[in-house]
């Protein structure tokens, strides 16, 4: 009873998680690079809390396996399912927030130039 209420627990909150958004991001303008990369950094924040209960959860099935009944194979199973799945994700997380503080400090850097460039009075802007 414990284990299929854990189980189910680990199910609705993993179903939960992926129902999120992956590409449209409310609220941040597309150009917000540093805002996207804080976003990222904190949906990878978040895997790696279920990659932690998954993992958990297969670790307490590996210690007592006969505390899971005749569900315990398929425990074990979606679990280490699961663990795959949100380390693949976390992997994608973190690609993306590093690719948008790449993308930030890009920017930062442009817009820097910029300045030196439009401060310089030895140089000629035709704007």
């Amino acid at each position: 009873m414990k284990a299929s209420k854990s189980f189910s627990i680990i199910l609705l909150a993993a179903v939960g998680f992926l129902a999120t958004p992956a590409i449209a991001v409310d609220g941040i303008h597309d150009n917000d690079h540093a805002a996207l990369a804080q976003y990222y950094e904190n949906l990878a924040d978040e895997a790696k809390v279920k990659l932690q209960q998954n993992k958990s959860l297969l670790e307490q099935y590996e210690m007592h396996p006969y505390y899971f009944g005749r569900q315990g194979q398929d425990i074990k199973s979606h679990s280490s399912a699961n663990v795959r799945e949100y380390e693949k994700i976390l992997r994608q997380y973190l690609k993306q927030a590093d690719l948008h503080k790449r993308m930030a400090a890009d920017q930062e850097n442009r817009a820097i130039n910029k300045a030196r460039i439009n401060h310089n009075p030895d140089t000629t802007v035709i704007r």
